[in-house]
Parts: C-alpha cells; sequence; structure tokens
C-alpha cells in the first residue's frame, strides 16, 4: 500500500449519513488498515519492530541473544534490587525506631513515603526509557544512583557521627519514647541517602519487567508462552530477594549490626550491576521513540484545534496515517484505528488546508492518536490494585509493630520481629512453583483458558483474595500467618498479572510507561497508608485524656480495654509483660 492510507468522503457520498449511530460507524471507512499494525487493547500483534544491539545496529542473528539466557541476568538484577528494597521496608523501621528514637507511627509513615515516592516517581523513570535512553542505559544509570543512596545508609548506620547517643536507652526507654531523639541534621542525612535510594530504585523498576521481556521474539508461534512464564518467574527472582531480606539480612543485623546489614545490600546491589553489564552482547534492544508526552501533548492540542471539525464536512480527506508497514514512530508498529475516544480522533483528521507542510500540533497519525487512547484504557486496571498496595505496604511496616509486642517464639525458637514478613515472601514461592503443575490445568477444565486464566481473571482473583485476607485478620488475629499466606496469593496472582497485561497492551513505544502504571499504582497505595495511619493516630488518641492512639509505641496501650490497667499500674511491669501478649 504506497499511497496514504485514507479514504476521502467524496468517494463515499452516495452513503447517506441517516443516524447518528451511522455517523459514529462511517467514520472508519476513511482509514485504511495497512500491512503491519498492533491492534488495539488485547487483539494481539499482526506485526511488530526489529530488536538492535546496545549500539542501535540491527542484530543479524537473533539466535545468539536474547531469550532465556539473557533473561537470567536481568532476573538477578532484580533479585538484588528487590532484596534491597524489601530488606530497607522492613528494616529501616526498626532501624529509625531502635537507633535513631523515632515513633514507630513516624517511622512507619517515613519509609511509606519513601516506598510511596520510589514507586510514584517510577513514571519518571519509564519516560526517560521510553523517550531517550531505552531501557538498558536507563537501568544502568539509575542502579549506580541505587547503589550510591544503599552506601550513604551503610554509613548512617556505621559512624556514631550520625547516630543519636544511645546511652540510658533500654527497652522500655524506647517503649516510652524517652531516649534522646536524632538531631534535625541527622534525620536529613538519612533522609537524603534514603530517598536518593528510592530515586534509584524508581528508574529500575519500570524498565526492568518490560527490558526482560524485549528478550523474547514477538513473531515465535511460543512468544504468549514465553511471556508468561517470563512474568511468574520475574516475580518468583522478587520473591527470592524478598525472602533473603527478611531472614539473611535479618540474620546479619541481629550478629553483627545495623552497618553490616545495611552493607551487604550494597555489596549486593554492586554484585548484581556487575553481572547486568557483563550479560549486555546478549540483550536485545528497543530504540526510544521519543518524547511520548510530547506526543499525548500534541494530540490533546490538535484534538482541541479541530474541536469544531465535523467528521463529515466537505474539507475533510481522511485519518491520517503514514504509508508503508512503519509507523512515523521510532521503534513502533501501526496501531489499528478503533471508535473509542471519538474526541481524540479529531486530531487524526487530515482537511484540505493540512495537505502542505502539516504541524504536528495541528495533526497526528492515527497511531499517534491510538496510543494516547490506550494509555487512557489502561487506568482503571492498575488503578484497581491500590487498595491492595494499601494493604502489602501496611503488612510491610505495621507487621513490624505488631510482630515487636507478640511473643515471637516457637518452641526453643525466637522468631525476630523483622522475619515475619517472610511469610508472604515463602508461600508466593510455593503457588508461583506449583502454578503450571497444579493451578493452570485446574483452571483450564473450569475456563477453558489455555493459560488457566486471562491476565484480568488473575488481577481479580488476587484483588477477591485480598479482601479475604482484611476479613481473616478481623475474624482472627492470633493467627496471622493464616492472614499473611492470604495476603501473598493475593499479591502474586494480582501483580503478575497485572504486569503482564501492562506489558502486552502498552504501545510498542510506551512499554515502561505501561510498567510504571503498575509502580505508580503501588505508590498511591503507599502515600494512601501514610494518609490512613495519620488520619488513625490523630482520631483514636487523646493525648488530654491520657488516651493513646492505636498506633502507640506499644500496640497492646492502644486498645481501650488496656486503658485502666495502664493507669492504675504501680510501675512498668505492667506494660513490660504486655509486651508478650497477643494483641486483638
Amino acid at each position: 500500500m504506497g499511497s496514504r492510507e485514507i479514504k476521502s468522503p467524496e468517494s463515499l457520498q452516495e452513503t447517506p449519513a441517516t443516524s447518528s449511530s451511522h455517523q459514529r460507524k462511517k467514520l472508519s471507512v476513511y482509514f485504511i488498515e495497512s500491512d503491519n499494525r498492533r491492534m488495539a487493547l488485547g487483539r494481539g500483534y499482526t506485526g511488530g519492530t526489529t530488536p538492535v544491539n546496545v549500539h542501535g545496529k540491527p542484530i543479524a542473528d537473533l539466535s545468539k541473544t536474547g531469550g532465556w539466557i539473557a533473561a537470567l541476568f536481568i532476573f538477578g538484577n532484580e533479585m538484588a534490587e528487590r532484596m534491597a528494597y524489601f530488606g530497607l521496608s522492613v528494616n529501616m523501621v526498626t532501624f529509625m525506631f531502635y537507633v535513631m528514637h523515632k515513633s514507630f507511627a513516624d517511622s512507619s509513615n517515613a519509609v511509606n513515603n519513601f516506598l510511596g515516592i520510589s514507586q510514584a516517581s517510577s513514571v519518571l523513570g519509564g519516560f526517560l526509557a521510553d523517550a531517550y535512553l531505552g531501557r538498558y542505559w536507563t537501568i544502568a544509570i539509575f542502579t549506580t544512583i541505587y547503589l550510591a543512596g544503599l552506601t550513604g545508609i551503610t554509613l548512617c548506620a556505621t559512624m556514631k557521627v550520625f547516630m543519636p547517643n544511645q546511652d540510658n536507652c533500654d527497652r522500655i526507654s524506647q517503649l516510652l519514647g524517652s531516649c534522646e531523639p536524632a538531631k534535625s541534621w541527622q534525620m536529613l542525612y538519612l533522609y537524603t541517602v534514603l530517598y536518593i535510594t528510592g530515586f534509584g530504585a524508581a528508574g529500575i523498576r519500570p524498565c526492568v519487567s518490560s527490558f526482560g521481556a524485549d528478550q523474547f521474539d514477538e513473531r515465535s508461534k511460543d512468544y504468549k508462552t514465553h511471556l508468561d512464564r517470563f512474568f511468574n518467574f520475574f516475580y518468583l527472582s522478587v520473591t527470592v530477594g524478598a525472602i533473603v531480606a527478611f531472614t539473611l539480612v535479618v540474620y546479619i543485623q541481629m550478629e553483627h549490626g545495623w552497618g553490616s546489614a545495611f552493607g551487604a545490600l550494597a555489596i549486593a546491589m554492586g554484585i548484581s550491576n556487575m553481572l547486568f553489564f557483563i550479560g549486555t552482547p546478549l540483550y536485545r534492544h528497543r530504540l526510544p521513540g521519543g518524547s511520548p508526552l510530547t506526543r499525548v501533548a500534541q494530540v490533546l492540542v490538535a484534538a482541541f484545534r479541530k474541536r469544531h471539525a465535523a467528521f463529515s464536512s466537505s474539507e475533510l480527506i481522511g485519518l491520517y496515517e503514514v504509508p508503508g508497514k512503519h509507523s512515523a514512530i521510532k521503534g513502533s508498529g501501526k496501531i489499528d484505528h478503533t471508535d473509542d475516544f471519538r474526541c481524540l480522533d479529531k486530531a487524526a483528521l487530515e482537511l484540505k488546508e493540512d495537505v502542505i507542510n502539516p504541524s504536528p500540533w495541528k495533526l497526528c497519525t492515527v497511531t499517534q492518536v491510538e496510543e494516547v487512547k490506550t494509555l487512557v484504557r489502561l487506568v482503571p486496571i492498575p488503578a484497581c490494585t491500590i487498595m491492595l498496595n494499601v494493604i502489602l505496604t501496611e503488612f510491610l511496616t505495621l507487621s513490624v509493630q505488631q510482630a515487636y509486642t507478640m511473643n515471637t517464639h516457637m518452641g526453643k525458637l525466637k522468631l525476630p520481629v523483622t522475619c515475619m514478613p517472610v511469610f508472604p515472601g515463602l508461600s508466593i514461592f510455593l503457588i508461583l512453583s506449583l502454578y503450571y503443575s497444579t493451578f493452570v490445568p485446574l483452571c483450564r477444565r473450569i475456563t477453558g483458558h489455555p493459560r488457566g486464566a486471562s491476565q484480568l481473571q488473575r488481577v481479580g482473583i488476587g484483588l477477591a483474595v485480598s479482601i479475604l485476607s482484611v476479613i481473616w485478620a478481623d475474624l482472627s488475629a492470633y493467627w496471622l500467618l493464616i492472614q499473611y499466606c492470604l495476603i501473598g496469593i493475593a499479591e502474586v496472582f494480582c501483580i503478575v498479572g497485572l504486569l503482564e497485561f501492562l506489558y502486552e497492551e502498552a504501545p510498542d513505544a510506551m512499554k515502561s510507561i505501561g510498567s510504571a502504571y503498575a509502580a505508580l499504582a503501588g505508590g498511591l497505595g503507599c502515600f494512601a497508608a501514610s494518609i490512613l495511619n495519620s488520619i488513625i493516630k490523630s482520631v483514636t488518641g487523646n493525648p488530654k485524656k491520657g488516651q493513646p492512639n492505636w498506633l502507640a509505641q506499644n500496640i497492646n496501650t492502644g486498645r481501650y480495654k488496656y486503658r485502666s490497667e495502664q493507669k492504675h499500674g504501680n510501675d512498668y511491669e505492667v506494660m513490660e509483660n504486655k509486651l508478650y501478649d497477643t494483641p486483638i
């Protein structure tokens, strides 16, 4: 098809416009499908983009690059990054409480904000990857920033100058909040290196899963199967990193101190960076397509400028698209026209006045318009997972506070409080290990789906189980391990299905931004958790009446039934004994 792929309305004048519904259908005949284009939202590829090497040159022999071998290097990088992320998520709460002498509520909120910023700012990392740097160089740059932040945190936990005075600060003093607090500049330093680490994570998170999925040939007949397995194994590497953070890193902290624990995270990150660079010759790359935000802005501006143009106007030539197999966007295939969001279609209306040197701010291609439509369609799916992320965030932070006031002995074995989040990780590991041998065959009989369940069905299953986990917490707080396992099941179904869905459905030149949608939902969940904690802290406590809030240092004292006992206790024995009571 060598000419522009449009039809003029003049050639269709014999078709009367007798109704509004007919007018809605009529627009599509002004646009003819080209040879190779990606179908919008869920209908798969009919043609793709060509992978290139790290220098931007086409790869002559694809059999020598990509595939599972290249993916292994990416798994290693993600495992170390998640190990550092979860190691900080849990250990930083206790570090701020034990060492920096912040309250549990303040520590939880500080870590929640760190998690939220690191995830929400993933959109920036996705933008840089899709627009200018490419996924490989974005990962390379931000892993270095990540390592610098971890090194700074290690120094904070090693050098006494960065910590407040620890003299006369026993466990009772910590619970009463009477230990010497950290100086303002000490907290400023800690927050600075912590947010540098979060900024590094923000650049890595939206790119790693997409870069790993790029290693598989979308023209292969087994592409869907490889992609499905990749995202499951990808999350398995995330889980392994989390388990190591909740066990080995905690053990190092207990035996050798905070500096050694955070130093271990920095060393692991350094080793993973080295392995990632070693795998460079094996990677397949996608060319960055230019600024996606500019393309989105051009569509919005062009649609606004032509808001009064009629689809049946005599000035209309058709819907604009470049001829040939490739779109005008570097690294992107063409996208088929859809009839949704017709107001945006006006950006692609080519009028007679646009024939000579049209401005991209006045006339956009159909593919460019469909990119924006796809981004809009994707929004509700990750938005549905925000409350799940609230649950996961509260679990990571407040579970440490809850475990701190519980008897964590199992026979002669005493579990450290920071080990409690390992149980969802173990359940995730078990589920992913049995996924293809148990879940897929069972669900295939029910749904008839070749992979057991579609991506959206898996997201729905995860959300349903997350609701069950919250209900279980209300019914039986004495069986926290079952709640932890339910959270793990919810996470593996929802998050893995969401990552795969976003990668498949995002436009070719916006894969990283599509993956950033999931991280953005996680960030919003973290901020929502912080807001929820602040509301609970302010509403449930009354300092004038001596009534502690529900998120007090000792979580047992936040419950009304313990208030009178604390008031009439003659010494700290009552409070100390309650450290080993199971909270309601």
